[in-house]
């Protein structure tokens, strides 16, 4: 698909040709018809975050200045029919769409875009959920990678898209869905879901949906358990931005038969695996670069380590620079927060380590105050986690660090935790 294909699906007004738009809008509506604009024209496209405070409008500023890397001249692919075809492979294939992504760096960048890997991704989507038209309530923002492709899957397929308020739905306000042929799908994190399933009502709603697809942070074993006893049809997926969102997940006849992974591929991505676990991705929707550069043809490393089972299914085991090393330990993150979560004490939960003169790191676990009993903790956790996993320390956050969707900032909880002094 080439972008003028793609302004043909979404409409809107022609924006003039070869000027730059950063559309940084939080109404949904209004993100849309100013994209529609944007993909019009022949410049570049930055998404931005109308939430970024002074640091990161900052980071954002200096990235704009800064001019793009030249060499082979970034083309687009021509499709036949007009239709989702495959791309033909050549370095940047447009790359003109930029859509921010933190990492674990914390620093603002973006990750370069365009028709060819948003199709590819929504075809692969499409093939591996065996649907023909995408129907979508959205409650992500538009900026971010999986907001974006709810919205793309439904204006390439045809489909509904409906943008609802995350407040309303969190004060128990449910949406009636009109009837589609295809049925209705939906995007949450796992904050989301459980402070939906808080709410009275909030079952039956959500039984409405075909597809309730679970990313952006690891589930904790009882909420899957939870959502697996009320029958809700969950996809836990795996996926990034710089692969155009989801490139694995389970299906929700699979979820519900009691299979506990990130599910199997979906056909326009490949994986791979180094010795030590680290997931390299390849396909048509990895990104073309980091703006202002561009990436070279192959597959993209990621930070994350996994392995794959014998059916086929992909268990992602947490990201390999979030390992801390402890007395010469490894520790991983994922797997002693979904400890912590499972003692019931915990609404939330992040843990990280910070170095420490004897033994390197030591293992320390923030959570949104007031202060739990520790003690009692401690004595749960004694009988599930050797030492070396368990904290050193607790600290109670009063300020929580998470965004309207719920979407927690892992990098501020660590900063935030480390400010403040040890208990005595």
């Amino acid at each position: 698909m080439t972008r003028a294909e793609l302004a043909r699906l979404l409409g809107g007004v022609a924006a003039p040709g070869g000027q730059r738009r950063v559309i940084a809008e939080a109404d949904p509506r209004t993100f849309m018809a100013a994209f529609a604009s944007a993909v019009h024209g022949n410049g570049e496209v930055f998404l931005g975050n109308p939430d970024w405070g002074a640091v990161e409008l900052r980071q954002f500023d200096e990235l704009l200045r800064q001019k793009p890397e030249t060499g082979t001249e970034p083309t687009e692919p021509t499709s036949a029919d007009g239709g989702l075809a495959a791309p033909k492979p050549h370095r940047g294939e447009g790359g003109w769409l930029m859509i921010p992504t933190g990492g674990t760096s914390g620093q603002v960048r973006f990750a370069r875009h365009d028709a060819a890997s948003i199709s590819a991704a929504v075809r692969g989507f499409m093939a591996h959920f065996e649907l023909s038209q995408v129907n979508a309530v959205g409650v992500l923002p538009l900026y971010h990678v999986s907001g974006l492709m709810a919205w793309m899957r439904c204006a390439l397929t045809g489909g509904q898209y409906l943008p609802l308020d995350w407040k309303a739905l969190q004060a128990g306000l449910w949406t009636a869905l009109p009837h589609q042929t295809e049925g209705w799908t939906i995007s949450l994190v796992p904050t989301q879901l459980e402070r939906l399933l808080r709410q009275a009502g909030a079952v039956d709603w959500l039984r409405q949906f075909r597809i309730i697809f679970l990313g952006g942070a690891p589930a904790w074993p009882t909420l899957l358990d939870q959502a697996a006893s009320l029958r809700l049809p969950l996809s836990p997926g795996y996926g990034m931005t710089e692969t155009a969102a989801m490139i694995a997940a389970l299906r929700p006849a699979e979820f519900l038969a009691g299979t506990r992974s990130n599910g199997s591929l979906l056909p326009h991505a490949r994986l791979a695996f180094d010795a030590e676990g680290t997931i390299a991705i390849g396909g048509e929707s990895v990104f073309r670069g980091y703006w202002p550069a561009w990436r070279e043809p192959g597959d993209f490393v990621t930070q994350d380590a996994g392995s794959m089972d014998g059916q086929g299914h992909l268990h992602v085991s947490g990201r390999r620079d979030a390992v801390i090393i402890t007395g010469g330990e490894k520790v991983n993150p994922a797997e002693v927060e979904a400890v912590l979560r499972d003692t019931g004490a915990f609404a939330d939960v992040v843990v990280f380590g910070v170095p420490d003169a004897e033994w390197g790191e030591s293992v320390v676990a923030a959570y949104p105050g007031p202060a739990i009993d520790v003690a009692r903790v401690e004595r749960a956790l004694a009988g599930l986690l050797s030492p070396a996993k368990r904290p050193k320390r607790f600290v109670a956050l009063a300020d929580w660090p998470v965004n309207a969707q719920g979407k927690l900032n892992r990098g501020e909880v660590a900063r935030r935790a480390g400010m403040q002094k040890p208990e005595a």
